[in-house]
């Protein structure tokens, strides 16, 4: 039995779209490789070997995009009493400092788009926890300790 994904709605959405773009663009990528072809001699052909390259990377992604479409399954919170994959959180740290981002699933996390994996550390300590409890994770530079100060179903995190 094979381990099923959790996705938030947008980010299987977006693999979905990727995958559908690649599937596209794959016709073009092999009437490259066959006009390559054509042009004679492989060894010495280079528009052989990058055509080649770039449908076997289309390939590659189309298979590993499907395994996750395959295995997939969105996580419907409906509950903003406690964290878990689709939250969103704002936490302050003991110098009052505070940050906000999304706790997604490890194939979502972007954190320069605000989405930490829900098996990062910080995600791990916050999965299942609620407003105004506290969390500590071992961090390189040391022992960081977090209040959680929101937890949110939409975007709009008050900080």
């Amino acid at each position: 039995m094979k381990k099923k994904i959790p996705f938030t709605r947008d980010g299987l959405m977006q693999i979905q779209v990727e995958y559908e773009l690649l599937e596209k663009s794959r016709p073009d990528a092999v009437n490259d490789l066959r006009l390559a072809r054509e042009k004679g001699d492989l060894s010495e052909n280079t528009a052989y070997r990058a055509a080649r390259s770039k449908l076997s990377s289309i390939d590659n992604r189309l298979r590993r995009l499907k395994r996750l479409l395959d295995n997939a399954y969105v996580v419907e919170n409906k509950n903003a009493d406690f964290i878990d994959i689709g939250t969103f959180v704002t936490i302050v740290d003991d110098n009052n400092i505070s940050q906000s981002f999304q706790v997604v699933s490890t194939h979502e996390a972007d954190i320069n788009r605000g989405k930490i994996s829900s098996y990062s550390p910080l995600g791990k300590s916050l999965i299942g926890k609620r407003t105004n409890d506290k969390v500590t994770i071992i961090t390189p530079s040391g022992v960081k300790t977090y209040m959680i100060k929101n937890i949110s179903l939409e975007r709009t995190i008050k900080s």
